[in-house]
């Protein structure tokens, strides 16, 4: 961890700076009849979980050219989180992928605890073969024609469910590489069929209190075709299983110029939306730092979200997910921290009452003119006070530059060695 001295002495450069933008901004938002504090204790309640995976250097198909200090397991993963939610105070969850993290549940707890941190949703992972498994995944695993391979996936995920709930989560995340390169290669129905199955052994494994989140992707490494490839599947899906399964949005898993906010909106309405995976894109399932891209198509979701925060049942889980192939990865998980809770932040900001009124006036115009208004206010001073007011950082790029925490781990641990493609 850094030392919280550190944190003081380079927030102390930059307390009288603050002062003065928050004041200036807490003004002109007050012309605006909008209360400056009460946008902040919003910042400072909100919270969105990191990938254990994150904290490592990822890759291509092609490479992978890894950084110094990388993680060298879940304990090493769980120094780096805790770092980011020290400057952050805003990742106060860690979500674990198994079988990459898979360590005594004991030992995770004492870790967690040690850095400040809790467990948000599992993550299974049935698109890669392990050296001790007995069938391969190569041409599917929940939906594999062959029975005894599906029952692997199966009970892979029920792994994942008894470590879970060993550490405290309440959710398991489902995502398949399941699908065909080919046509005919499969039966598109029947494939599907063996699917849903399959998720239904699943299902009947999971604790009262859990939920189980499907994830859908429109390709890779399925090319032809995915059998969970966009949200009405998934929709199809979470309305077979029952209540305890809902939809989980990854925003770069969708057709190219999709309108994601309204698919936000369409599975609130269903009851069905459960949470995100938050990153950017440019092309495709891109994995960029999320809001460096398309920042007011996240406003435009968190707008949505915001909007319709009040609907009953509705409890989102949040988290980033995403591969940094060229920047130092808790780099990047702090600046996209700070994304995804500007994104709230401003959308917090819109006048409902307004918009709504240009809405019931078919004045579309200014009722997109209201949004704008939010989205080009300057929020970052909240964002700063927020951090500042749980002795975080102000700076939180910054002052983990100041810390030397990356070359202190780089002279710990040991240099990977560069190698083939993979996400991590």
């Amino acid at each position: 961890m850094i030392d919280a001295s550190l944190i003081e002495g380079e927030n102390a450069a930059r307390n009288a700076d603050l002062a003065v933008d928050y004041d200036a901004l807490g003004a002109r938002l007050a012309r605006r009849g909008i209360d400056i504090e009460a946008l902040t204790a919003r910042a400072v309640g909100f919270g969105v979980a990191v990938p254990s995976w994150g904290t490592g250097t990822g890759g291509t198909r092609f490479a992978r050219f890894p950084g110094a200090g990388e993680p060298r397991d879940i304990m090493d993963k769980l120094d780096d989180c805790g770092v980011i939610h020290q400057l952050t105070r805003a990742t106060p969850r860690v979500s674990l992928h198994i079988p990459w993290d898979k360590a005594d549940p004991a030992d995770l707890l004492a870790k967690a605890q040690e850095v400040g941190l809790g467990f948000d949703a599992m993550n299974s992972n049935t698109f890669q073969d392990q050296p001790d498994q007995g069938s391969s995944y190569k041409y599917g695993s929940l939906s594999h024609v062959d029975a005894a391979t599906r029952q692997q996936a199966v009970d892979h995920n029920l792994e994942c469910i008894e470590i879970g709930q060993a550490i405290g989560s309440k959710a398991l995340t489902v995502w398949i590489g399941d699908g065909s390169n080919f046509p005919g290669q499969t039966s598109l129905s029947r494939q599907f069929e063996r699917y849903l199955d399959a998720m239904k052994a699943i299902y009947a494994g999971l604790p009262e209190d859990w939920r189980i989140f499907s994830e859908h992707k429109i390709y890779e490494p399925a090319f032809y075709s995915t059998v969970v490839q966009d949200w009405g599947t998934s929709l199809l899906t979470a309305q077979e299983l029952g209540p305890k399964a809902q939809c989980l949005v990854d925003l770069g898993h969708h057709a190219p110029n999709v309108n994601i906010e309204m698919i936000v909106a369409r599975l609130i309405r269903a009851g069905k939306l459960g949470g995100f995976h938050f990153n950017d894109s440019k092309y495709g399932d891109d994995d960029l730092d999320s809001g460096t891209i398309e920042p007011f198509r996240l406003f435009l979701i968190f707008n949505e979200l915001v909007e319709l925060e009040d609907t009953p049942g509705l409890n989102l889980a949040h988290m980033i997910d995403q591969s940094h192939n060229v920047t130092d990865p808790i780099e990047s998980l702090i600046v996209s921290t700070g994304e995804i809770q500007r994104a709230y932040v401003q959308a917090s900001l819109v006048d409902r009452a307004a918009l709504e009124g240009f809405r019931q006036e078919n004045d579309a115009l200014m009722a997109a003119a209201t949004l704008r208004a939010a989205f080009r206010t300057d929020v970052e001073p909240i964002l700063q006070m927020a951090r500042a007011r749980q002795d975080a950082a102000i700076d939180p790029v910054a002052t983990y530059r100041a810390s030397g925490y990356r070359a202190q781990m780089a002279a710990q641990r040991p240099q990977s060695a560069a190698g083939g493609g993979g996400i991590v």
